[in-house]
């Protein structure tokens, strides 16, 4: 029996200690630590990483302090447009969905795509379409509502610029006391197999259906029993072109590095020289855990069965 392990994230960027209310970052650690528990639970019972990482995510996803589910950012056209995928290392099937509407769960729907559909990747109406077949919970638009996220469209909506939620190129005033994002999970079971998944409102005002590396198999979430599991958070166009999740497990398999090791050259060399901010979090077959950003902050967390439990914010 292996050590177990969840890792999660909520997002990577310029978080910052002074810009925020002990308040709210009361509210961080407690929904971080939630998504921690509820998903250690299913570990210990032994159940799947992949239903680990589901029941991470979707804990996540109702928490409206994460841009994603429930609280995702708007798009141009004021409108809410979700990503998610996940991946099971046992087999490297997997399940993503781009640009959906009024899913509840964009991460219950990745994971139906990944056991149902034989297909990998679902796309807008398609996969709106697809989620009813299934029974897929689905909300109105006023369930992924809220104030901060309009406010923060509204003072850029006239405007081309765009918006990653966790920096504050254009908003630093608005942005001044809530900056958060993508959601992330990764998990390795006791019986050693990996999962990941990672799940996503995209960017603030993005234009033309827009998509990120989040739901991209291999460039934001990866899995692979042989080496780790990956679910990225960050500026997604430059995590795309590294192929950044599935270079951390080309180093591993092809060079022989440690997930530290690995990641540590993806995000604070590759990336970097990109300009690529943000960062990753990944799990090994060992039950190795690694959490590696080169951004001011990343809302990140990890428990295993050493028990070790940590939740963090700034660097």
């Amino acid at each position: 029996m292996s050590n177990f392990t969840i890792v999660i994230h909520g997002g990577a960027g310029t978080i910052l200690k002074e810009d925020m209310t002990s308040e709210l970052e009361l509210a961080y650690f407690d929904g971080l630590q939630q998504a921690l528990n509820i998903s250690y639970a299913v570990l210990a019972e032994g159940g799947t990483a992949v239903n680990a990482v589901k029941a991470a995510l979707v804990l996540l996803e109702d928490n409206v302090l994460f841009n994603a589910g429930r609280g995702s950012v708007f798009t141009k056209k004021g409108v809410q447009e979700m990503d998610a995928a996940i991946m099971d290392g046992t087999d490297l099937s997997a399940g993503a969905v781009a640009g959906v509407r009024n899913v509840r769960n964009p991460i219950e729907l990745a994971t139906e795509v990944m056991r149902n559909s034989n297909h990998v990747f679902l796309s807008g109406k398609g996969a709106n379409d697809f989620a009813i077949k299934q029974g897929v919970k689905l909300e109105p638009d006023e369930f992924f509502f809220s104030q901060f996220r309009y406010d923060q469209w509204k003072a850029i909506r006239d405007s081309d610029n765009y918006s990653l939620d966790h920096t504050n190129h254009h908003l630093e005033e608005l942005m001044r006391d809530k900056k958060f994002g993508t959601v992330g999970a990764v998990a390795c079971d006791m019986h050693g197999n990996l999962a990941g998944g990672t799940s996503t409102g995209g960017m603030t005002n993005k234009k033309y259906g827009r998509i990120g590396d989040s739901p991209m198999i291999g460039s934001g979430t990866y899995a692979n029993n042989k080496t780790c599991a990956i679910s990225c958070t960050g500026h997604g166009e430059m995590f795309i072109r590294s192929v950044a999740a599935y270079d951390v497990s080309c180093l591993m398999e092809y060079k022989g590095l440690s997930l530290q090791e690995a990641m540590d050259i993806v995000v604070n060399e590759k990336l970097l020289k990109m300009q690529g901010e943000g960062g990753m979090i990944g799990v090994d077959a060992q039950g190795n855990a690694a959490m590696i950003f080169n951004s001011a902050g990343m809302y990140r967390g990890t428990r295993n069965s050493k028990g070790i439990n940590e939740v963090s914010i700034y660097k």
